[in-house]
């Protein structure tokens, strides 16, 4: 069974930063990259931030310049660096796990972020 669990969530006026972290734990084969998405009310879930275990990240075209993805491979963990904050970050953040020769990707419970304007 694997498991994410996210923190870092929270209330934060337009303009602040949050950090986020995710922790992998569990029974799982070799990581192959962690990230995470947000999914506001009435929209699809959609890309944040994506780091592999070799460090090469990816950005949605929203974020570029204001969120930093990074990990720590040894813990199996990730975090998301959110500065600048707007309201339209305004989601829930979702944890992801994709292990190496699997399909299947692993997400974690959520963490709400909500930016007052």
């Amino acid at each position: 069974q694997v498991q994410l669990v996210e923190s870092g969530g929270g209330l934060v006026q337009t303009g602040g930063s949050l950090r986020l972290s995710c922790v992998a734990s569990g029974s799982f084969s070799r990581v192959n990259a962690m990230g995470w998405y947000c999914q506001a009310p009435g929209k699809q879930r959609e890309l944040v931030a994506r780091i592999t275990i070799g460090g090469t990240t990816t950005y949605g075209d929203s974020v570029k310049g204001r969120f930093t993805v990074s990990r720590d491979n040894a813990k199996n963990t990730v975090y998301l660096q959110m500065n600048s904050l707007k309201p339209d970050d305004t989601a829930v953040y979702y944890c992801s796990l994709d292990v190496v020769l699997s399909p299947v990707t692993y997400w974690g419970q959520g963490t709400q972020v909500t930016v007052s304007s």
